[in-house]
C-alpha cells in the first residue's frame, strides 16, 4: 500500500515539475520571441504613423527603431508620421532612434508630430525628420544634456554605514552615491556632458538648417510652446496628427486620402501572458538599478 503511494505522490511531483517547466519555457519564448509583436494592417499607397511616448528608453525606443527598418523597404507605405509625445530620455538610446528616423528619411518622406510633450530627447528625434508640426500648446524644445545621481553619503554616516573601495583609477568611482564627487570628477563630467550637448547642436543645427550660433542662444535647457518654437524656427508648422498625416501624402505625392497604418501587439490574455509581463516588469527594474547614472537628453 504504502508503495503504491510512493508511486502516486512520484507521479504528481513529476507531472508538477514538467508543469513548471513548460509554463517557464513559454514565458522566456513569449520574452525572446518578439519578432511577431508587431504587425501592419492597411494596403495600397499608406501612410505609417509609429507611436513614441512616454520616456525613451529601451523599452520604448527599440521597438520604434525595429519599425522604421521594417517599414523602409515596405513599399505600401509611403511616408511616415513618428507621433511623440515624451520628455525625452537616454542619450544614446534617442540617438538610435534618430538615425532610425534618418534612415527612413533618405526613401521616404517623414513627419514628426508633437503632442502634449516632445522636448529634449523628443526634439532630437523631430529633427531627422522632413518635416515638424507641432500643437500651438506643445511643449517642445529643452535643448540640452543632464547627468545625475545621489549623494547618500551622508545618512550612511550618520546610520553607519561605509563603503569601502578599491579602484584601478583615481576617477573608477565617479557618480558614487557614497560621497561627493571631487573637483577632478566634476570636470571630466562636465566634459562628457558638453560633448553630448554639442552633438544635440548639430542635430539640431542639421535638421533645421540652421548655424549652430543661431541654436545656442536656445539650447539653455528653456521650454518653448509649439507657437513659440514656430516663430524660433523650431518647427515648420502648426497642427494635430491628422494634418500630420495629410502632410505626408503631400509630400510622398498620395492621391487622395492615404490610407493610415499603424503597428498594433497581438493581444495577450493568457495566464502565460501575465506571468510574461511580471518577469519583464522586475527585468526592467532590476536593469535601472543597474544601469547606474546616465547622460539624459530629458526635459524634468
Amino acid at each position: 500500500m504504502a508503495k503504491k503511494r510512493d508511486i502516486i505522490v512520484a507521479v504528481i511531483i513529476a507531472v508538477g515539475f514538467l508543469f513548471s517547466v513548460a509554463m517557464i519555457a513559454l514565458v522566456f519564448i513569449g520574452i525572446y520571441s518578439t519578432d511577431g509583436d508587431y504587425n501592419i494592417g492597411g494596403f495600397g499607397e499608406s501612410v505609417g504613423i509609429i507611436e513614441l511616448f512616454d520616456v525613451i528608453n529601451e523599452s520604448t525606443g527599440r521597438p520604434v527603431i525595429k519599425q522604421l527598418d521594417k517599414w523602409v523597404d515596405n513599399n505600401s507605405i509611403k511616408a511616415v508620421v513618428i507621433h511623440l509625445n515624451t520628455p525625452g530620455g537616454g542619450v544614446s538610446i534617442s540617438q538610435e532612434v534618430y538615425d532610425a528616423v534618418l534612415r527612413m528619411s533618405e526613401k521616404k518622406p517623414v513627419v514628426a508630430a508633437m503632442a502634449s510633450v516632445s522636448a529634449s530627447g523628443g526634439y532630437y528625434i523631430a529633427c531627422a525628420a522632413d518635416r515638424i508640426i507641432a500643437n500651438p500648446g506643445t511643449i517642445t524644445g529643452s535643448i540640452g544634456v543632464i547627468f545625475q545621481f545621489q549623494n547618500y553619503g551622508p545618512l550612511l554616516e550618520k546610520i553607519g554605514i561605509n563603503t569601502e573601495t578599491i579602484k584601478s583609477g583615481e576617477l573608477k568611482d565617479v557618480g558614487s552615491y557614497a560621497r561627493s564627487m571631487t573637483k577632478k570628477e566634476e570636470l571630466m563630467l562636465k566634459s562628457v556632458v558638453m560633448d553630448t550637448y554639442e552633438q544635440f547642436i548639430s542635430a539640431v543645427a542639421e535638421g533645421r538648417g540652421m548655424e549652430r550660433d543661431e541654436i545656442y542662444p536656445l539650447a539653455d535647457g528653456s521650454i518653448f510652446t509649439g507657437y513659440q518654437a514656430l516663430n524660433l524656427g523650431l518647427v515648420d508648422t502648426l497642427g494635430g496628427l491628422k494634418e500630420a498625416v495629410d502632410l505626408a501624402a503631400e509630400l510622398a505625392d498620395i492621391d487622395g486620402e492615404p490610407r493610415i497604418v499603424r503597428p498594433y501587439k497581438r493581444r495577450k490574455g493568457s495566464i502565460f501572458d501575465l506571468m510574461e509581463q511580471v518577469l519583464l516588469n522586475i527585468n526592467k527594474q532590476f536593469e535601472s538599478k543597474m544601469a547606474g547614472p546616465q547622460l539624459l537628453y530629458i526635459y524634468q
